[in-house]
């Protein structure tokens, strides 16, 4: 049996733990925060509820193995199976133009995108439908199996080398900057400019037409509390509150992590927060930058506010989701508000011109800067900021070039949503094995 320890208690740290433990390694994970679970727990004030972080997943089946492979199946934890979203979200444009985006099914977006204007849903399914081998590439090579950055399987590395950015291929697939804002949505909400990204890394629009968008039963916040559960049943060892500051080296090999409490021995750790925050490896990641939080305001209003069904974004200078997916008292309603871009006023003011106007309904509020975020979460949820095709070989994960020294979360995965930080707990667990 292998000493491991775990940095970090986010989604990835935990997902990690709970696979190393049932491959028979005794694990610790240190979480600087009180509770497990980082940006999928809740904000709470004056009996409203909102999620921190995300509140859907992609690909659902990264959630169903992580539980299949570590204990019970996922719907006997939560009671109910995950369930599918009908409607990703409604875009709405400044020419007052608006479409909502079903999920899971190509036709239905040919549909919705043919009412935005004519020709309009043939020319996003034939851009969508480009993603078809990318996603086999990936899936293959990089998300489902730990890689080697040093020498790639041809595809992955082929595809690495692609010069075009996302800005230039939405540019020469759309005519209409509509559609352009709709399959950029999803790397402009985690914090990127589109024209430091890579054009493959677009294929969010090809992965929720074809697997969906999920929600988990009870919100992202109960399966924080499962994992949590699922830990103890592992026996994980978890310590709370502690902080790793950095990481023993001896002999060129990791041999404990740091804190304030002292050293925790250990024959290997996995580093599931910013790699930057622990100096051992901060120079290993020189050549990276995270991505920002957006600004966020969370409301609580009354129920004289709209009630939205789904996500609504309100394209512009400024890029604002607005979610309305929080828990309120009765008679009331929870949004949060989600902002990138020119942002140089209030938020609520920017959706009062957009046709939302809830300035009356307000009864609280939750601002939150950037920096606020990432002090609070020791580190950026968003990951790693694009800046070229050369970043997935400058980050980290799931190994390192410390021995005995590997990666998960946000910081160490194609991209920052919940499959892919879940997978790669999956991909350290392979990378280091069984216990012998």
């Amino acid at each position: 049996m292998s000493r491991i320890v775990v940095v970090g208690g986010g989604l990835g740290g935990v997902a990690a733990a709970a696979r190393l433990a049932k491959q028979r390694h005794e694990v610790t994970l240190l979480e600087a925060r009180r509770e497990l679970g980082g940006a999928i727990g809740t904000v709470a004030q004056d009996g409203f509820a909102w999620p921190a972080g995300p509140t859907t997943t992609m690909l659902p089946a990264a959630l169903r193995d992580l539980f299949r492979k570590s204990g019970r199946p996922l719907e006997r934890e939560l009671g109910a199976d995950l369930s599918p979203v009908e409607t990703i979200r409604e875009h709405r444009f400044a020419d007052r133009t608006s479409v909502r985006l079903p999920g899971g099914s190509r036709g239905a977006q040919a549909a919705a995108l043919e009412e935005l204007g004519p020709g309009l849903g043939e020319a996003w399914v034939s851009h969508v439908d480009t993603y078809a081998p990318v996603w086999d590439v990936l899936r293959r090579h990089y998300v489902e199996n730990p890689w080697d950055a040093a020498d790639p399987p041809t595809d992955l590395r082929r595809l690495f080398a692609a010069r075009q950015t996302l800005a230039k291929r939405l540019r020469r697939d759309f005519r209409d900057d509509r559609l352009a804002m709709i399959a950029g949505y999803l790397p402009t909400a985690e914090g990127h400019d589109l024209r430091n990204v890579p054009a493959w890394a677009g294929l969010g629009t090809y992965l929720e037409q074809c697997f969906g968008v999920w929600q988990v039963p009870g919100g992202m916040a109960r399966l924080a509390e499962v994992l949590t559960n699922r830990l103890a049943t592992r026996r994980v060892t978890v310590l709370a509150g502690v902080l790793g500051r950095d990481l023993v080296i001896r002999d060129g090999a990791v041999a404990a992590v740091q804190t304030d409490e002292g050293a925790i021995e250990a024959d290997a750790v996995v580093v599931a927060v910013d790699p930057r925050r622990l100096p051992a490896l901060a120079r290993h990641v020189e050549r990276t930058m995270p991505a920002i939080p957006p600004v966020v305001t969370r409301l609580g209003l009354t129920d004289e506010a709209p009630a939205l069904e789904h996500d609504v974004v309100l394209h512009g200078d400024a890029m604002i989701t607005v979610r309305p997916d929080g828990t309120a008292p009765s008679g009331h309603r929870a949004w949060t508000l989600l902002g990138r871009g020119k942002l140089s006023e209030d938020m609520v003011a920017v959706l009062a011109r957009s046709g939302l106007d809830v300035r009356d309904q307000v009864v609280t509020r939750v601002d939150q800067s950037p920096r606020e975020l990432v002090e609070e979460w020791h580190g950026s949820p968003y990951g790693v900021l694009w800046q070229g095709r050369g970043t997935p070989r400058h980050r980290l994960g799931p190994t390192t070039p410390v021995p005995g020294v590997y990666a998960a979360g946000a910081h160490a995965t194609p991209g920052a949503g919940v499959p892919f930080v879940v997978q790669s707990g999956a991909l350290v667990a392979a990378a280091i094995g069984p216990a012998s």
